[in-house]
């Protein structure tokens, strides 16, 4: 082999070896970048803009794959998470489906509606109502003149509970002689007219109102005669 023939090969292998540096550097680098942006995950946008209230479908969304270190923790990751769910505002077309996006759609039977009071959470039954419980609403009246006796009444019997709130604090009134902050927790009732109308009356005009949870499965009505109740005629 003579000196030119070295020399090629000396220079090919220098070749090689500059590829596979090469090489090795890109994989490095793609390797690098893949545990900087870390592994995909799938999330939704939407395809048209969505009008707010509609019921959702899989029909309204495109998968998409991102980096899940971007995705906010309200993404929605599974379309399983829409079922039974309507847009809560303007939906835009191209827009990352979010969890604050939504709400279940309201379980309301013809003829009822959707009512919320709060709920004086000292007279609540604390942390045992959850959306889908049963309940009856007691209510305390104070004599309709002067020394006629105190009343409790049941308001409405049956009641179902949609949706539970948080706890919020209630600025007393100013002609509350005690002066003493209350908590209490919107409560927001399915029901029919009257029932509705006599749950806003005992809210604006009853001394206290309390929740009584009833028992699964427990649909006996209450006898007229136990819905009232007066102290003077307890036996």
């Amino acid at each position: 082999m003579n000196s030119r023939q070295r020399r090629g090969v000396i220079l090919l292998i220098l070749s090689v070896v500059c590829a596979l540096a090469a090489f090795a550097g890109v994989l490095s680098v793609i390797s690098d970048v893949k545990s900087k942006v870390g592994p995909e995950v799938t999330a939704y946008r939407l395809k048209d803009d969505i009008e707010p209230y509609t019921p959702l479908s899989a029909g309204q969304f495109e998968k998409t794959e991102m980096p899940e270190r971007w995705l906010s923790a309200t993404a929605v990751t599974d379309l399983r998470d829409i079922e039974g769910k309507i847009a809560v505002t303007d939906l835009k077309k191209g827009s990352l489906l979010q969890s604050d996006m939504i709400v279940a759609q309201p379980a309301l039977q013809p003829g009822q509606q959707e009512v919320a009071i709060m709920i004086d959470a000292a007279t609540g039954v604390a942390g045992k109502i959850t959306p889908g419980s049963t309940v009856n609403v007691y209510a305390t009246f104070a004599g309709e003149r002067e020394g006629a006796p105190a009343q409790s009444k049941i308001i409405v019997t049956n009641a179902k509970v949609l949706d539970v709130g948080s706890l919020k604090a209630l600025e007393p009134d100013e002609s509350d002689r005690n002066r003493q902050t209350t908590e209490a927790v919107p409560i927001t009732f399915a029901l029919s007219t009257l029932d509705a109308q006599r749950l806003t009356y005992a809210e604006s005009f009853a001394e206290r109102v309390r929740l009584a949870l009833v028992a699964p499965g427990d649909t006996a009505p209450v006898p007229d005669q136990d819905r009232t109740y007066e102290l003077t005629k307890d036996k």
